[in-house]
């Protein structure tokens, strides 16, 4: 991990849990694993501190520990690096759940997301007890969250192994994978009890099985999503429909998370498929012809590899991801240096390896300017130069050197995906600069809205009611709404520099063999 994601980190949990979390996570950040005492000496913080801010990142699965390989009484303590990330993701998660189960399945997620783990009975008392939504049963919660468990978006944590040597040793967990996704046993009888008092939470049959948010889940729609959205504002609605149930009976024979290629998939199955579930007549009518579309495409996202079964396709995740990360590059390349450059980049690329001279006539550009673009994307790392040199003719002769312009696409993304950590850095930590630097004018707006809105559930006069908003003073308005809007801007800087992350993310993921954290099962 690079020095700009470790401040980001640093920065994303300072802002989600303080200061006493974010320097424990800080100190594990800089090791491989740590024990409660080397992080106590570290930190400076006390024991009681540390080991308060350790449960909380355990809880929401920031952290494993497991038992020293020195000393089975001890435990070592190591920080998920690429989970931190996923704490920005949480309103993404919300939204999404929203639009598959409506605003019980929102309830639910949010609480999963506040406690980190919990309970179903645990997170389903909550639910009940915010009563945002009262016109829905607790069968209703109860049933939804069973839902999320079936289409994994809810995954069960480890179950704690129960021996006679457990008060002595590091606790240990079982993982099974097959319990990953087991529905837990919800009393609605006794959730009923608890809301009245008669029980307690600890008589709940499911109080050995905790639940939290399947990120990787979440990741698999966010990467179908940036796929769908391509074809379709490159080939239109229906192909993109087609290419969404190529990939629903795609996860049903491969792993949703294989680097490379997906299983084989025929025409006939994308055809039964589509006449079973889609009421698109266009779709059915020209299918073949939109088969042939999405394979002859540019982007490469769906090949022919055979010809039984009226055809045999494959949907090549590399190949896709590279022209996906590849043209957010160009995008990159195009508002900093100019289309000419972005046009650069382009003839490098394709020709693996070109002269300063050849380059200037393959992009039609004139010579001074190809020089200055080229120098200027070289020094920024978008391009490098490869030195070939050939020996002289003499003993003494001079060696010849040729030197030819390059893309190193794995280091490109990595230095893009660096750049875009500290942007995002950056952007975090303006916004909570501007929020403390007006916070006496923030918090005086926001009393006098609910000064307002208690005035009108009073009944009182409009003229009063305007008197009392006369002393939000003309000029503070106005710095108020400047602050407003730069906030406002700066939050979307940060959904936009985390879908570009998201998405150098799949590319590291799917074109090259680094560790990248993402599992099946987490």
């Amino acid at each position: 991990m690079s020095a700009d994601y470790s401040h980001l980190s640093s920065a994303i949990l300072e802002q989600c849990f303080g200061k006493v979390v974010q320097a424990v996570a800080d100190c594990l950040f800089s090791a491989t694993t740590r024990t409660l005492g080397q992080i106590t000496s570290a930190t400076k913080l006390s024991r009681k501190e540390v080991a308060f801010a350790l449960a909380v990142l355990v809880k929401f699965r920031l952290v494993d520990f497991t038992a020293s390989k020195a000393n089975p009484f001890l435990a070592e303590y190591a920080l998920r690096r690429e989970d931190v990330l996923c704490l920005l993701r949480y309103p993404r998660y919300v939204h999404l759940v929203q639009t598959k189960y409506g605003n019980v399945g929102a309830s639910i997620s949010e609480e999963l997301i506040n406690s980190g783990s919990d309970t179903a009975t645990g997170i389903l008392l909550k639910c009940l007890a915010e009563n945002e939504n009262k016109a829905e049963s607790p069968e209703s919660y109860r049933n939804t969250f069973l839902e999320m468990i079936t289409d994994h978006y809810i995954i069960k944590r480890p179950e704690l192994l129960v021996g006679d040597d457990q008060d002595e040793n590091v606790p240990k967990f079982e993982t099974n994978e097959c319990d990953f996704f087991r529905h837990p046993n919800i009393d609605l009888q006794l959730l009923a009890k608890i809301q009245k008092g008669e029980a307690t939470l600890a008589e709940a049959k499911d109080s050995h099985m905790v639940w939290n948010l399947n990120h990787d889940r979440f990741h698999q729609d966010f990467r179908d999503t940036i796929m769908v959205d391509a074809i379709e504002r490159k080939l239109g609605e229906n192909a993109a429909e087609c290419f969404r149930f190529i990939l629903k009976i795609m996860y049903n024979t491969t792993d949703p998370w294989e680097r490379k290629l997906s299983n084989q998939i025929t025409f006939v199955e994308i055809k039964q498929a589509i006449e079973r579930k889609s009421n698109n007549l266009d779709l059915m009518k020209y299918l073949d012809q939109y088969i042939s579309l999405l394979t002859e495409d540019s982007l490469g996202f769906f090949r022919r590899v055979g010809d039984m079964g009226g055809g045999v396709y494959v949907v090549d995740m590399e190949h896709a991801f590279e022209s996906l990360a590849f043209a957010c590059v160009e995008c990159v390349i195009t508002e900093r240096f100019g289309s000419k450059a972005a046009r650069i980049f382009r003839v490098i690329r394709s020709k693996k390896y070109i002269e300063q001279e050849d380059l200037q006539k393959e992009a039609m550009i004139p010579s001074k300017e190809a020089k200055s673009l080229a120098y200027n994307l070289f020094q920024e790392q978008f391009i490098h130069v490869k030195i070939i040199k050939k020996p002289g003719g003499g003993s003494n002769g001079p060696a010849k050197a040729f030197y030819l312009f390059q893309v190193r696409e794995k280091d490109t993304v990595r230095m893009l995906l660096d750049a875009s950590y500290k942007s995002l850095y950056n952007t975090i930590e303006r916004s909570n600069f501007e929020k403390n630097e007006h916070k006496g004018l923030i918090d005086k707006s926001q009393r006098l809205d609910s000064i307002v809105e208690a005035m009108k559930e009073r009944g009182e006069t409009d003229e009063y009611i305007a008197e009392i908003v006369e002393t939000f003073t003309p000029p503070e308005c106005e710095i108020l709404n400047k602050v407003k809007n730069r906030i406002k801007t700066l939050s979307k800087a940060e959904l936009t520099l985390d879908d570009t992350i998201f998405l150098l993310q799949m590319y590291q993921h799917h074109c090259t063999t680094l560790p990248t954290g993402i599992r099946k099962f987490k």
